[in-house]
């Protein structure tokens, strides 16, 4: 059988419907707890261990530069309890990463207290935060 670029869409075109496309992809409501213990997995969470570089008034909320790193984390989560959807950001990294660090824009929708996890190759969970002050939000909130 040759595979052709026309079969190619159109095999996953039949599979993105079968996983019920675009429903599957819907936001779903989720609380700033759920989502730190969706994160969490049980651990225990401890201050500290994490870096988290944001702005501490950020002119406009559309797009406000941040940087969480921790060294040998496993995965980073980026959490603003204010936003219509708290969790912000997640990045998994593999055994092979050389920096376990993520950078990004965020939107924040009013002033907040944004914090950052990471979950360790250990399993173990730390956790800091930041206050931002937000002078035009960035959510339509």
């Amino acid at each position: 059988m040759e595979l052709t670029r026309r079969g190619m869409l159109v095999s996953g075109s039949a599979t993105l419907l079968a996983l019920g496309f675009p429903g599957h992809l819907a936001a779903e409501e989720i609380t700033t707890e759920e989502a730190i213990a969706a994160f969490a997995k049980g651990a225990p969470i401890s201050p500290g261990g994490v870096t988290l570089t944001l702005e501490a008034v950020a002119e406009d909320g559309f797009r406000v530069p941040v940087t969480v790193a921790a060294e040998g984390a496993a995965a980073l989560m980026i959490v603003a309890p204010e936003n219509p959807v708290p969790p912000i950001a997640l990045a998994r990294f593999g055994p092979m990463a050389v920096e376990q660090e993520l950078a990004t824009r965020i939107r924040l929708a009013r002033t907040q207290e944004v914090m950052a996890l990471a979950r360790m190759a250990d399993g173990t969970v730390r956790q800091v935060s930041q206050h931002v002050d937000v002078v035009v939000g960035g959510c339509g909130a």
